[in-house]
């Protein structure tokens, strides 16, 4: 391994090609150090107080609202506003930064793409550096890609808005290092997305917009403030030059959205749910909570009443300060079949319903072939407004905090264990692989929907619960349909494929963190060990 070292402070250990001269400038490096040594410690003291936070609920206590912050909650304030090329979001897409897939998304008929160094991307080194050259070259309006059979993608006129989604505060970059530690990867993201592209961003009439993941506390928030008001004092931009949208996805955050909104209100433009993460972290969250243990995943939609809750505290949180409320994901890939395909429509019809007649500005979708049916559901009820800003929700009798903590009634069902290993094993192997987003079995998968998919096996095993059969869920039942779910993989996926791919090692991970005695936080961090 090369090491080579580019300034006094930070190392990098992989060697210098040419992915890594156009982006690994040295005035972007010099960047990239100030971020590091002026950011990461505080970061370090935000991941031990989250670790904190949860040995506390672990012990019994439950999220709830804080009263020292209710005079913010209670406050008659407004975020700084909103940049006209980000008024009208009522659809968009998301996906991982690779070329063809930046071309296709900013194509779709979307008004926004969420390019992503996050859930869907397994972020080797190259993939990494690539992603940053793309979007370079999508901002510039330089970007084409020719694939193997010699077919050209290229821009169209008047392209999606970009939005970059970079990692979250718990992920490191391993292959740079500062005081012998790996730098954390959102500083990483963000720093060479925002110094490559700025200029070229506020120029065209647009600006440097992120999507911040993973969040857990109005702290968090606050240092992500500290981060862009850093930013723009040293290139000499107006502070809100630099904009945010934040994923409301994790069950602490859901307590402080007010907070967070105040904290960055100079750069806050909106929060979005994003529900299968929020789920994920539900069960991790009250993972020692007996009495809130889920169902099959299959059978919590957002029509149950503690995502039914989340969904419209958002809303009325987030239009009672001028800022959007963007709705969650639809997984659903479109099909061949032109009767299965119907049934997906439908079913994305009826999804993007709720949240649009529910008051959300916008929508999210993980597939171009998506983008008309929730655009047409959004069309529909915007009329000729551009968001739904003027519906405020304040007639909603108050969420409470038992009602966002509110277990889910549903079944345990040996199929939906299966279900579970299978999706999360393949999953797992794909990512392992270097392909961070992958259809399987007519859903679009990103690491939410597997972390959903182990944690909530690890929490029927550790709480001793049975299956609708009767069966108890141990180790040595999940083991045992592991060993069987491997062998219907390598039946559906063919020997070739099977043979070829990492499926073994899949398998070993998904042993390891559904068995462990503690939960393992993420599955991205011991899967980050076997990628490149």
């Amino acid at each position: 391994m090369t090491q080579q070292t580019t300034s006094d402070e930070i190392i990098f250990h992989q060697p210098a090609g040419e992915l890594e001269r156009q982006v690994l400038t040295a005035d972007a490096v010099e960047f990239i150090t100030d971020l590091v040594a002026q950011f990461t410690p505080q970061r370090n003291q935000l991941l031990a107080v989250r670790q904190r936070e949860q040995q506390a609920i672990d012990q019994g206590k439950l999220p709830d609202f804080n009263p020292e912050t209710a005079s913010i909650r209670d406050g008659d304030w407004k975020i700084r506003g909103i940049p006209a090329d980000l008024q009208d979001r009522r659809v968009e897409i998301t996906g991982p930064v690779e070329r063809k897939m930046v071309i296709n998304a900013l194509n779709a008929n979307v008004k926004v793409f969420m390019a992503d160094f996050e859930d869907s991307l397994a972020p080797s080194w190259q993939k990494v550096m690539e992603g940053h050259i793309n979007l370079r070259d999508a901002v510039n309006g330089t970007i084409s890609y020719t694939n193997d059979a010699g077919k050209i993608y290229q821009l169209k006129p008047d392209p999606a808005v970009l939005i970059c989604r970079v990692r979250g505060l718990h992920l490191p970059e391993k292959h740079v290092t500062w005081r012998g530690e790996p730098i954390p990867g959102s500083l990483f993201d963000f720093g060479l997305y925002f110094f490559h592209n700025y200029q070229a961003l506020l120029a065209k009439g647009s600006g440097p917009y992120f999507y911040l993941p993973k969040t857990q506390s109005w702290q968090e928030a606050a240092w992500w403030r500290e981060v862009f008001s850093f930013t723009e004092d040293r290139f000499s931009l107006p502070r809100g030059t630099i904009k945010a949208t934040l994923l409301i996805e994790t069950l602490p955050a859901v307590f402080q959205m007010d907070e967070i909104l105040h904290a960055m209100r100079d750069h806050i433009v909106g929060l979005n749910c994003g529900r299968w993460d929020y789920i994920f972290s539900y069960i991790k969250t009250l993972k020692n909570h007996p009495d809130r243990i889920l169902p099959d995943r299959q059978s919590v939609t957002m029509d149950k009443p503690f995502l039914s809750a989340y969904s419209r505290l958002l809303i009325k949180t987030c239009h009672k300060r001028g800022a959007f409320a963007m709705g969650g994901m639809a997984a659903f890939i479109p099909s061949k079949d032109e009767q299965r395909n119907r049934q997906v429509l439908d079913k994305v019809t009826a999804d993007k319903s709720l949240e649009a007649d529910n008051g959300h500005d916008g929508t999210w979708v993980a597939h171009p072939g998506l983008a008309d049916t929730a655009m047409a559901v959004f069309n529909r009820v915007l009329g000729n407004r551009k968001n739904q800003l003027d519906i405020s929700r304040e007639g909603d009798v108050p969420v409470t905090a038992a009602q966002l903590l509110e277990p889910c009634p549903g079944e345990r069902t040996e199929a939906g264990m299966r279900a579970n290993i299978r999706v999360a094993v393949q999953y797992i192997e794909a990512w392992i692989s270097g392909n961070g987003c992958v259809p399987i079995y007519g859903l679009m998968e990103d690491a939410a929907t597997a972390e959903i998919s182990r944690t909530s096996i690890w929490q029927w095993i550790h709480h001793h619960k049975t299956l609708s059969n009767g069966e108890q869920v141990t180790k040595a039942l999940f083991s045992t349909m592991l060993a069987e779910e491997i062998e219907v993989i390598r039946q559906e996926v063919g020997e070739a494929r099977f043979a070829a791919g990492r499926f073994a090692e899949a398998a070993r991970l998904m042993d390891q963190i559904t068995t462990s005695d503690a939960l393992i936080d993420f599955l991205t961090l011991p899967g980050y060990r076997l990628l490149a």
